[in-house]
C-alpha cells in the first residue's frame, strides 16, 4: 500500500506510474510587490476539459481576484498539454496569498506573499555589478591598488568601505548554479527564474518571447514615479545583465529581440558595446532583419555617440536628455587593454570610454530629471575575464569598478546623500587567491613554474609597482605576482603568466563535435604545463560557481542591507528605498 503524503507535488498511481501536478507561475513562494505587474499562468501537465478547471485565488475565482477571465488554451503548442494564462495581473493588498487549482483529478497550491514599502526615502537608486566578481577579486584590486605592507592594506576600496554589508545567495529556480541571466533578473524583478531567462518565469512552450512576464524595476520606476532610466556596461549592451534591467524573454542570445525591446521601453541612459546588433547587415551589422535601431533612436530624440570625446561632448549639452553610446561592435575592451597593452579590439576601437567616464555622463544626464534616477552599472568583463581563466584583466576590471563606484559615491556626497548605492556581483567565479608565484628566473633559472608558486610563508608579497592615480599598477609581469587559480577548469596549458598580448584563449573546438581541448597556441611557452581539466568536455572555459556574494550598501535604505539575503530581496531593498508600494497618505 503506498501511502500518500501531505504537500507533494505528484500524485503516486497505483500503477506506479506518476502523474504530474499542475505547474504554476507566479512559482510557490513567490514575493510578489504589491500593485507590480505580472502574468499568470497554469500549465496541464495533458489535456484537460475547462469546464473542470477551477482556479481560485484566497477562495474566490481567479478572474475576481485579477479582474479578468484568462485564456484557455486546450492544446498548447499543438501538443496534449493545456494551459490557463491570464496577462498583466496584478495584486495590491499585502499579505499572503494562496493560489488553489483543480483540473477534476489533480490539484495544486501554491502561496505567495504580497508586501508593500514604507514611504520613499531616496530619490536615486545606483546598482553596481561586478560581474562574476568572487572575493579573490576585490582582494587582488585591493592589493594591486593600495599596496599591502606587513600584512595590513594601505588604504579600503571604494566597494569595501561602506557601513553596510550582506551575503546574497544567488541559485535560480532550476538550479543551484546561476547564470548572468537570471541572476540579473532577480535583482532587477524580485523573482526567481531559470537559466538563461530573464523578465519571466521560463515555461514550456516553443517560442521564447511568450514565457509568463514579471515587471522590472526599470519599467516600476518609470510608470509609478517617473524615474529617469539609465543602463551602462562595458559588455554588449544586449548581453545578460544590461538586459534583464528590461528584456523579458527566456533566451539571453535573442539580441535582436532585446535590442527591440530595449527601443520600446527607451530607458534614458543606453551605454556598452554591440552595436552590431543595432545594424542590419547591409549597414556592417549582425541583424536578422532590416530595421536600423541607431537610426530609430536618433529619431526617437536620442543622442546617439561612439567614442569618448563624443559621449563627453553630448554629456556637457544642456539639452542632452536621452543618450545611446554604443562604443564597439561586440564587448568593449577592459582598462589592461585600453590604457596599457593595446590588446583585444583597441586598434579598432581606440576611443572607447572609461567605465567611470560612462558613469561621469549618466550622472550628468540624468540628475536633470527632478523626479530622480535608476541606473544599473556593470562591470561585466570581470566575468569575460575569469571564464578566460585570465585573472588579470579581470582584477583591472575590478579596480575600473571600484573607481566608478568612489565617483558615484563623491556625487551622491556632494548632492547630501540623496542616493542608494549598492555594489555586488550577480554570481561567484570559483577563483582563488592561494599565493603568489616567483618569476625570478635570475635567481632560480631552473625550477619549473609549478614550484615557483608559493604559499603560506613562502607566498611573501607581490611586487607590483606603486599603482597610478587611478589606482593601477603599470605593470603585471612583474617577478612575484599574485597567484589566482579557478576551480573549474578545461583541458588548457596553465603558463602561470599574464597574457600580454591578447585576452587568454585557452581552448579550441575539439576533435569530436561539440567537444573543446587545449589550445596549442600556448603549448611551447616556457614552462607551460598542460592540465587535464575537471569539467565536462562541452565546456570550453571555466565556469561560474554557487557561493553567495558579497553586497556592500550606503545611503538611504541601506540599513535593509545585513545578515545572510537573497538574491531577490535586493530588488525589495531597491523597492522599499524608492518607496514603490507606500501606502496612500
Amino acid at each position: 500500500m503506498i501511502k500518500p503524503f501531505a504537500g507533494a507535488a505528484l500524485l503516486v498511481l497505483l500503477s506506479g506510474s506518476p502523474t504530474l501536478a499542475q505547474t504554476i507561475y507566479p512559482i510557490d513562494r513567490a514575493d510578489i510587490l504589491a500593485g507590480a505587474h505580472f502574468d499568470f499562468k497554469v500549465e496541464f501537465p495533458d489535456r484537460v476539459d475547462p469546464a473542470n478547471v477551477k482556479v481560485t485565488v484566497n477562495g474566490a475565482d481567479y478572474s475576481a481576484a485579477f479582474g479578468q477571465v484568462g485564456t484557455f488554451v486546450e492544446r498548447e503548442d499543438g501538443k496534449e498539454q493545456s494551459a490557463l494564462i491570464v496577462r498583466d495581473v496584478s495584486l495590491t493588498k499585502p499579505g499572503s496569498v494562496k493560489v488553489d487549482v483543480s483540473d477534476g483529478a489533480r490539484s495544486r497550491s501554491v502561496v505567495w506573499s504580497v508586501y508593500d514599502t514604507g514611504p520613499r526615502k531616496a530619490k536615486n537608486v545606483i546598482l553596481f555589478i561586478g560581474d562574476g566578481m568572487s572575493p579573490a577579486h576585490r582582494v587582488a584590486a585591493r592589493m594591486l591598488s593600495k599596496g599591502i605592507a606587513e600584512g595590513k592594506s594601505l588604504g579600503k576600496l571604494a566597494i569595501d568601505d561602506m557601513p553596510h554589508m550582506a551575503l546574497v545567495a544567488t541559485a535560480g529556480s532550476d538550479s543551484i548554479i546561476t547564470d548572468s541571466a537570471n541572476a540579473a533578473s532577480a535583482y532587477a524583478t524580485g523573482h526567481k527564474t531559470a537559466v538563461n531567462a530573464m523578465g519571466v518565469y521560463a515555461d514550456r512552450t516553443a517560442s521564447p518571447f511568450d514565457d509568463p512576464k514579471v515587471e522590472t524595476i526599470t519599467s516600476l520606476a518609470k510608470r509609478r514615479l517617473g524615474l529617469g532610466i539609465g543602463i551602462v556596461t562595458n559588455t554588449e549592451i544586449e548581453d545578460a545583465t544590461p538586459a534583464a534591467m528590461v528584456a523579458h524573454t527566456r533566451r539571453r542570445t535573442a539580441y535582436d529581440e532585446i535590442v527591440a525591446q530595449f527601443f520600446a521601453a527607451k530607458p534614458d541612459i543606453l551605454m556598452g558595446g554591440g552595436s552590431a546588433n543595432f545594424l542590419p547587415q547591409a549597414a556592417t551589422g549582425k541583424r536578422k532583419d532590416d530595421i536600423d535601431y541607431i537610426a530609430r533612436f536618433r529619431d526617437a530624440g536620442y543622442g546617439v555617440v561612439a567614442t569618448k570625446s563624443e559621449l563627453e561632448a553630448a554629456a556637457a549639452k544642456p539639452d542632452t536628455g536621452k543618450l545611446l553610446g554604443l562604443f564597439a561592435s561586440g564587448n568593449m575592451d577592459g582598462v589592461l587593454d585600453r590604457k596599457f597593452l593595446k590588446g583585444g579590439s583597441v586598434s579598432k576601437f581606440p576611443e572607447q570610454p572609461d567605465l567611470t567616464e560612462q558613469v561621469q555622463a549618466a550622472l550628468k544626464v540624468l540628475s536633470k530629471n527632478d523626479a530622480g534616477f535608476f541606473l544599473m552599472v556593470e562591470s561585466g568583463l570581470i566575468d569575460k575575464y575569469a571564464h578566460l581563466l585570465d585573472m588579470e584583466r579581470a582584477v583591472y576590471d575590478t579596480i575600473m569598478l571600484d573607481n566608478a563606484v568612489r565617483l558615484a559615491r563623491d556625487w551622491a556626497r556632494a548632492r547630501g546623500d540623496d542616493t542608494l548605492i549598492l555594489v555586488l556581483a550577480d554570481h561567484n567565479h570559483p577563483n582563488s587567491l592561494v599565493g603568489t608565484i616567483n618569476d625570478d628566473m635570475t635567481k632560480t633559472p631552473n625550477v619549473p613554474f609549478r614550484e615557483r608558486v608559493g604559499v603560506y610563508d613562502k607566498a611573501g608579497f607581490p611586487n607590483y609597482p606603486a599603482a597610478d592615480a587611478e589606482g593601477y599598477p603599470s605593470r603585471v609581469d612583474v617577478s612575484r605576482r599574485l597567484a589566482i587559480f579557478s576551480a573549474s577548469l578545461p583541458d588548457h596549458y596553465e603558463t602561470f603568466r599574464p597574457k600580454l598580448d591578447n585576452p587568454n584563449d585557452p581552448t579550441v573546438k575539439g576533435d569530436e563535435p561539440g567537444t573543446f581541448k587545449a589550445n596549442d597556441k600556448y603549448k611551447d611557452v616556457p614552462g607551460a604545463v598542460l592540465r587535464p581539466g575537471n569539467l565536462p568536455a562541452m565546456i570550453g572555459a571555466s565556469v561560474h560557481s554557487g557561493e553567495d556574494v558579497i553586497l556592500t550598501a550606503t545611503g538611504p535604505g541601506s540599513e535593509r542591507v545585513h545578515g545572510s539575503m537573497d538574491n531577490t530581496e535586493v530588488f525589495r531593498v531597491i523597492a522599499d528605498a524608492l518607496g514603490l508600494a507606500a501606502p496612500a497618505p
